[in-house]
């Protein structure tokens, strides 16, 4: 197993950066790697809730399909994911920071690896994974306190 923690404190409310993390509607307007987004459910938010996710990696594009699997209000929510031979599951966790109505945003994401393969690239892949993910936050940061 590969774990990559990533935080950052935003200038905006916890409600509105949970809103922005736990809806794919939304989280794609801040990440501007988010080419598209299909959902497969009827729902948009929530547990259960299933969607197919296209994004520029690079000079290509990966398709992820990834499913809601733990939703709590302004609290956290965990999306989870198996491509490529291995289970990505990644939580988002939002706490009240400061006195000034700003919002610490952490990010877990764990890849398991099940095939041989994978357990031997998921390693490799751990710094490209890591720079990603920072992107992803250091996107969601500045969108959230842009339009907030």
């Amino acid at each position: 197993m590969t774990q990559t923690r990533v935080s950052r404190t935003i200038n905006a409310p916890v409600d509105t950066v949970f809103e922005t993390v736990s809806d794919i509607s939304n989280y794609t307007k801040a990440v501007p790697e988010i080419m598209r987004v299909e959902f497969l459910t009827e729902q948009k938010t929530g547990v259960g809730t299933r969607f197919r996710e296209t994004r520029r990696m690079g000079k290509r594009e990966a398709t992820t399909e990834l499913e809601v699997t733990e939703f709590v209000r302004n609290e956290r929510v965990r999306m989870v994911s198996d491509a490529g031979g291995t289970v990505w599951d990644s939580v988002f966790t939002v706490t009240p920071e400061g006195d000034g109505g700003g919002t610490r945003l952490d990010l877990v994401m764990e890849a398991r690896p099940y095939r041989f393969i994978s357990r031997l690239f998921v390693p490799l892949m751990k710094g490209a994974v890591a720079k990603a993910v920072a992107g992803d936050m250091d996107a969601l940061k500045a969108w959230l306190e842009e339009s907030g």
